[in-house]
């Protein structure tokens, strides 16, 4: 009750007395402020508060002595003991401070609302992730905290449950930390507003732009940049949804796209973007270079030949942008700006010169504004066999680059506010000003020109309508023969041309070329390193490491210098060029695609606080990029989707330990609750009957044969689950409870078992196996066959485990259930051995590089140890041991060899059915099913039925009929006409000397005191009960001599089990029927159905 006021005596767990003097032995008042110790790193507490701050969950129990320092009210410091200082909680932050507060921070007075509570107020700290940057994590009290009873045994280390933060937590909080005083972050406009422009003003911008009007027309030429613009508009309204949707930290695409649809999508599309950025300052820069080598061969200054001359001036480049990128990402910026002034003065530039122009502009075809050029350049005028798809093909790179804002994602003080506005405004700025250059240039300047002053025309009366340049004056037809080398079609440097001053359009072709190419050589790196930090691809953690203040990414930097350095050498990026466009398109369809199946999910973590968006436009942005990806190149395309798949295959097989709550999972979710529904409105039928297995095995690694088995027959057939009945002596710890599921259930996902461990607590086996029974399960997803393994060594513990053993079997029959029962016959539990497979995640193991193992330490081997059900006392626990070497018993030895027999391949060999008894058909169907598995599908089928000598050859026949309709295959039926012989005289013996000490003999003792004995011991056998089954045991007697006679070579003997009576057949007599059926057998599976069919022979 966390509402009352615990005593002192009691320890409470949240009480708090603020202690000044070591030597004293009892708590007592502080003195005033002025005395309290001016430090706290001698301070010790006395021995009877000790057990008070351990209760409390601190490291530091000195904390308190300064309590002045942290602003506590003056009360708590001189009246420790009333009710108000009762109630200020000590939260640790899992960082090994301690904060004292009163349940939220600085807000003492109004921390109850009137009443003395430990439970905190909503508080945004409580939210962070381990590792927050932008705060340190509070721990809210527990539920154990505010429910266990005050004087419950308090944690003996500081934080609840022993639980402290791992070595990496603490290293990456106090980088966090230490970030925070000098890291460089950026606003909307510097960060994303500044890199978006840069990167979709690109070259295009000055070079293609004009030709693509003279292709296309001016009409043309606006749909094609509408086209491009809606598909990045889209994008970036999907961008802007997810990066609102919480926290975004550094990775850029790849950071929203593996959060959003996991690291199978994040892994693959990550690697080829990063590389893709890489590639991509190879291509900017040979762009800058080719246009340097250009103007030194415009003066004859070449200094090799033109292709070396690129590869020079592009390594000099390149290097240069190296050293601005390692200078910290503030001179980074700094250039951009620089490069971003150049390229506005450019642009403007340009747009000025169309006001001016000039007599010896007109021969190269430009003319100012005049209606009659924009009416010829309006519609298109393909030439050299374009097409519109092809245009668009050039001019789509040119709007790619609304992702380097959010590429820096981890630079950027508020990236949910800043990619959003600085990424739509950017593409809203950068189509304006295309569109805007179109219509002028579409508008200014002829198609074709001479570039000479003669080819004027004297008499324009002649001129057609189509001839613009004619009506103004010349007479430019002589370029339909071709050979022209000016005009929107035949001068790619017409921008310079038209511009005010022409040297700064060149200046804005570099600033366009440099700043696209230092925004990838900063994004590669970047994205690079965050999914090498998420240690998706093993072996490039190496490039993880960050440096400085800004946790720069050195590393990164050299090899995205190495990358775009290769291909700076190659100088030939015409064929790798739509590849990298294709990759762009890639993680713009993806982002797209983030965005619908998000909202497909409809998980309730999915709430964007950007609204602008919808489901069904993000999906038509996913198809529209896929689309345009086959537009600009089909085998661009189709090697992009083969590296994707490639990719995506291979993370999905390696499966990290990662768990980012994408809506890939919420979707699975919905689709399984949607299916389990579904399937509540449908009736069973046999034709879909499947065993769906409730297996009672404890910790799965204890019994690996049993599970083994029953997972060749349920593997992507039927529902397996491992239950494990804790029997308890002392109060469950439920704790203990949800960390062993968790570790179980890692075990057999690492096992790849597909099955679900359930584990339960029962004050005994039965009531446990009959909670399972009827709990487990959702729908017609629930188990119908009990597997257990047989309990070996039934005749040396407590009979009363054996009465609760056979009572599991009956309630399992009473629910409907079919039951099996596994017998090997050197056991089947092996957690008594030393060095099995381990139930440790990895960082739950010891520190050191020795290899750890878990020991379980068996004091008293339970009895039921083979039969599925484990008992938690003190004498039995995990450790966790480094690995020693220790020689094992030859007993022990052949008993691990024997618990792995099911795991390898069988070989040649038979499956030996001995379908005594028609129960459905599950005895024959569960070998059917083995069979269809690779590890026993070398072995055959053999069926063994019960007939009569004179009609053995008329039984066989009908078996064999009644299997073929069933369509199982089978290499041999047996008849055993001599099933009822009498046994052999020295089995009977053996049988009788087995009942011996568990007959109730009533006939040497009073009726009243044999009555009593029964009613005490229900388990024993009477006389009147041996010689009501005396067939029934001869026949058990005589069934293990024919098994030996005929199926001691098989690898798995299927039998049918047989059943005994509920309160007529005692337990002792039913194991001792199990025992003699079953001794000196390879392994045996008894199976009884439920009675009702399993197999059908219509269709």
């Amino acid at each position: 009750m966390s509402e009352q006021k615990p005593s002192v005596g009691s320890g409470g767990r949240f009480q708090v007395d603020v202690v000044t003097e070591a030597s004293s032995t009892a708590p007592t008042p502080a003195p005033p402020a002025p005395s309290a110790p001016a430090s706290t790193d001698e301070y010790k507490p006395p021995e009877e508060s000790k057990a008070r701050s351990r209760s409390v969950g601190f490291m530091d129990p000195g904390a308190l002595g300064s309590a002045m320092d942290i602003g506590l009210p003056p009360d708590v410091l001189h009246e420790p003991d009333t009710m108000r200082s009762d109630s200020v909680s000590l939260h640790s932050t899992g960082t090994g401070h301690t904060h004292i507060s009163d349940s939220h921070s600085n807000t003492y007075y109004n921390r109850t609302f009137g009443h003395n509570t430990i439970d905190a107020v909503p508080n945004i700290d409580f939210y962070r992730q381990t590792a927050a940057p932008f705060g340190e994590k509070l721990t809210r009290p527990s539920l154990s905290e505010l429910h266990d009873e005050l004087d419950k045994e308090p944690f003996e280390d500081g934080l609840a449950y022993g639980e402290e933060p791992s070595a990496v937590e603490e290293v990456a909080m106090l980088a966090a930390k230490e970030g925070k005083g000098g890291m460089i972050k950026f606003g909307w406009v510097k960060g994303v507003l500044i890199r978006c422009m840069l990167n979709i003003w690109g070259v295009m911008l000055f070079i293609r732009m004009s030709w693509i009007v003279g292709q296309a027309g001016i009409g043309l030429t606006i749909g094609i940049i509408l086209m491009a613009t809606v598909v990045t508009t889209i994008t970036g309204l999907s961008t802007s949804a997810i990066a609102t949707n919480g926290f975004v930290r550094g990775g850029g695409a790849y950071y929203l796209i593996s959060r959003s649809l996991g690291p199978e999508f994040g892994g693959s599309i990550g690697l080829i973007f990063a590389f893709a950025n890489a590639v991509a300052v190879a291509m900017y820069v040979v762009g800058f270079a080719e246009t340097v080598v250009e103007m030194l061969n415009d003066v004859d200054a070449l200094m090799t030949d033109e292709l070396n001359d690129i590869r020079i001036v592009g390594t000099l480049t390149v290097i240069l942008l190296l050293g601005i990128s390692v200078a910290g990402m503030e001179w980074e910026a700094k250039a951009q700006i620089v490069l971003l002034v150049i390229l506005l003065g450019a642009i403007v530039n340009y747009f000025i010169g169309t006001f001016m122009p000039t007599e010896s502009k007109e021969p190269k075809g430009f003319f100012g504004y005049n209606s009659a050029i924009f009416l010829e350049n309006l519609g298109p005028d393909f030439r050299e066999e374009e097409t519109f798809f092809s245009v668009f093909a050039i001019f789509f790179p040119a709007a790619t680059g609304i992702l380097a804002g959010a590429n820096i994602s981890g630079d950027l003080t508020d990236p949910q506010s800043a990619i959003p506005k600085g990424t739509l405004l950017a593409i809203l700025i950068t189509g304006v000003t295309y569109v805007a250059v179109a219509i002028s240039t579409g508008a200014c300047i002829v198609r074709d020109a001479t570039g000479d002053h003669n080819d004027t025309v004297i008499d324009a009366v002649n001129c057609t309508v189509q001839d613009a340049a004619c009506s103004l004056g010349y007479d430019f037809s002589i370029c339909k023969e071709g050979g022209c080398q000016y005009g929107l079609m035949n001068d790619f440097q017409v921008m310079s041309l038209v511009s005010a001053f022409g040297p700064l359009i060149s200046a804005g072709i570099f600033s366009a070329t440099l700043s696209s190419a230092l925004a990838s050589l900063v994004s590669a790196p970047k994205v690079f390193q965050a999914l090498c930090k998420d240690n998706i691809y093993p072996g490039l953690g190496v490039f993880a490491k960050g440096y400085g203040k800004n946790n720069e990414p050195l590393r990164g930097y050299v090899l995205t210098f190495c990358i775009g350095l290769a291909f700076i050498l190659i100088a030939e990026l015409n064929i790798i060029a739509p590849i990298i466009s294709n990759f762009f398109l890639a993680s713009y369809a993806l982002i797209n695609f983030s965005v619908f199946h998000s909202s497909l999910a409809n998980s309730p973590g999915w709430r964007p606080s950007f609204k602008y968006y919808n489901m069904w436009v993000s999906l038509a942005g996913a198809i529209l990029c896929c689309v345009v990806m086959f537009v600009i190149n089909w085998w661009a395309a189709l090697v992009t989707l083969l590296i994707v798949l490639a990719l995506y295959i291979y993370v999905s097989y390696k499966k990290p330990d990662v768990n980012w709550g994408s809506s890939t999972q919420a979707l699975i979710y919905n689709q399984a609750l949607t299916h389990c529904l579904n399937l509540t409105g449908v009736e069973d039928h046999v034709k879909n009957f499947r065993p769906q297995c409730l297996v009672l095995v404890g910790y799965p690694n204890s019994r690996p044969a049993l599970v083994q088995l029953v997972h060749s027959f349920t593997k992507n057939v039927g529902l397996m689950v491992c239950a494990h009945v804790k029997t308890v002596t002392r109060r469950p710890n439920f704790k203990e409870l949800s960390q062993d599921h968790a570790r179980c259930q890692r075990w057999l996902n690492k096992k790849r078992i597909k099955a679900f461990y359930t584990p339960v607590y029962s004050d005994n086996m039965r009531h446990g196996a009959q909670f399972l029974m009827q709990a487990v399960g959702l729908g017609r997803l629930r188990p119908n066959t009990l597997v257990m393994g047989y309990k070996n060594n039934w005749s040396e513990g407590d009979m009363r485990n054996l009465e609760i053993y056979i009572n599991t079997i009956h309630d399992a029959f009473d629910l409907q259930y079919g039951v099996a029962i596994l017998r090997l016959q050197d056991g089947l539990d092996i957690s008594h051995i030393q060095g099995q497979d381990e139930l440790m995640s990895s960082n739950e193991k010891p520190p050191g590089g020795g290899k750890e193992v878990v020991v379980s330490v068996n004091l008293a081997k339970d009895s039921d140890s083979d039969s599925g059900f484990s008992k938690t006392t003190s004498t039995q626990s995990s450790l966790i041991l480094r690995e020693t070497k220790i020689p094992l018993s030859l007993t022990d030895q052949r008993l691990l060899e024997t618990s792995q027999q099911f795991k390898k391949k069988q070989g040649k060999g038979t499956i030996d059915v001995w379908w005594l008894f028609d129960d459905g058909g599950l005895t024959l169907l569960i070998p059917f099913l083995l069979t269809n598995r690779s590890k026993w599908g070398d072995c055959r089928i053999r069926v063994f039925i019960g007939g009569k000598i004179n009609r053995i050859d008329h039984d066989r026949r009908a078996m064999a009929t009644l299997l073929s309709r069933f369509r199982i295959d089978f290499s041999d039926i047996n008849v055993l006409g001599d099933i009822n012989t009498k046994p052999k005289k020295h089995n009977k013996l053996t049988f009788k000397e087995l009942i011996e000490p568990y007959r109730l003999k009533e006939d040497d003792m009073e009726q009243e005191a044999a009555e009593r004995l029964k009613a005490q011991e229900p388990w024993r056998i009477t006389d009147n009960e041996l010689e009501l089954y005396k067939a029934k045991t001869n026949r058990q007697i005589r069934l293990n001599e024919l098994l030996k006679e005929h199926s001691s070579n098989a690898k798995l003997i299927v039998m049918s089990m047989p059943l005994a009576r509920k309160g007529t057949v005692s337990s002792a007599l039913y194991m001792c029927w199990l025992e003699t059926l079953s001794k000196d057998l390879p392994p045996l599976l008894l199976v009884r159905g439920n009675q009702q069919s399993v197999l059908t022979f219509y269709s």
